[in-house]
């Protein structure tokens, strides 16, 4: 259930895709106390992106899950920031996180919902 969607200007060659994909796969499982199984991470480099008026390097991410808590949100925004800072070298003050808490019922998956 939990999902990331994360866009940035930075040009992501292959391998630090992989790493990435891993990484955020993890840190959303461990933080919304989800499986990994469940777990679904898309990441788009080299978008032709502005912040605060200028191009240098930022990330822009959306994370929907059910059951999101302020408290989870908090800690994965610290996350999420941390990792673009470390991977990337996107610093923390030019990452939006944008965070939504999806009810049950309105999250599909295997031909059903799962409310």
């Amino acid at each position: 259930m939990p999902y990331l969607k994360l866009s940035t200007n930075v040009k992501i060659n292959p391998e630090q895709s992989s790493q990435l994909l891993a990484d955020f796969s993890r840190l959303l499982s461990k933080e919304t106390g989800k499986p990994e199984r469940y777990v679904m991470v898309e990441l788009a480099g080299d978008n032709v992106m502005m912040f605060g008026g200028n191009t240098d390097p930022l990330a822009y991410a959306e994370c929907k899950s059910i059951g999101l808590s302020k408290a989870q949100a908090n800690s994965l925004s610290a996350g999420i920031a941390h990792l673009l800072q470390q991977r990337l070298s996107v610093p923390m003050d030019r990452v939006y996180v944008e965070f939504s808490n999806c009810p049950a019922e309105f999250w599909g998956w295997n031909g059903s919902t799962f409310g």
